[in-house]
């Protein structure tokens, strides 16, 4: 963990909890912000593992705050830690932000180094996870790059000059990309052509429906989505889910 924001309207606070972050790990890149505003601006520079946000801000909630730090892509699941004096917030906190622990004011040396310490461990064997996934590039038809793990791939479909990703965090619409190029950048056993216009993840695979001689159905675990299994591939996908 490198980067942590404070979000604390008085600078007493900030400034003690600041310090008692530094006894965890003096490198700690530590940002502090006093207002929503300037806590969103930071948020979208630079890329924060550890959230202290003051539940009660001079001119905002700081869980509307959170709220929109959840809205923004990367930060779904990121850690965030509350700090107030008003218990009767952190009920609505817990079910609308999903935040992963509070601390009661005056701040507690001891209780806010064992948290970091225990989050610090956490955020390590999932960056040790995360390094073994494999991932790809992929240039959507915006004009930017979109990282991709091809585990989360469920299946990739082609339409005319449309190719579009079904992911398992949503559907992207890739530029100028063919079956045959998805295939080379996935690169991955499980990854198979079921299809002329259908690539398919086999671990997605619920059942296979036979519509008639030639082409089946295929449907998927928890996913709406389904592609097409055609004669010519029918055995080697049959194959590889045994």
């Amino acid at each position: 963990m490198k980067n942590i924001l404070i979000v604390e309207d008085n600078p007493i606070q900030r400034k003690n909890l600041r310090i008692m972050l530094q006894v965890v790990d003096e490198q700690f890149h530590i940002y502090e912000a006093e207002s929503k505003d300037e806590a969103l601006q930071i948020v979208k520079t630079a890329s924060i593992q550890l959230f202290f946000i003051d539940i009660l801000l001079k001119n905002s909630l700081g869980l509307d705050l959170a709220i929109e730090i959840r809205k923004m892509r990367g930060y779904e699941f990121t850690f965030i830690v509350f700090l107030t004096t008003h218990v009767e917030y952190l009920s609505e906190a817990f079910k609308k932000v999903h935040c992963y622990d509070y601390i009661i004011k005056p701040y507690d040396k001891d209780e806010i180094i064992n948290m970091v310490k225990s989050f610090s461990l956490h955020l390590k064997s999932s960056a040790i996870i995360e390094k073994e996934r494999k991932s790809t590039l992929f240039e959507l038809e915006n004009g930017t790059n979109l990282k991709v793990y091809i585990d989360e791939i469920i299946f990739v479909e082609t339409n005319f000059r449309t190719c579009v990703l079904n992911t398992v965090r949503g559907l992207y619409m890739l530029k100028k990309m063919t079956l045959k190029k998805v295939l080379e950048l996935t690169n991955q056993e499980f990854i198979l052509q079921t299809h002329r216009s259908y690539l398919v993840n086999v671990k997605f695979i619920s059942n296979i429906e036979k519509l008639d001689k030639r082409i089946s159905q295929i449907h998927f675990d928890k996913y709406e989505g389904m592609a097409l299994l055609s004669y010519t591939y029918r055995n080697n996908v049959l194959e590889r889910l045994k």
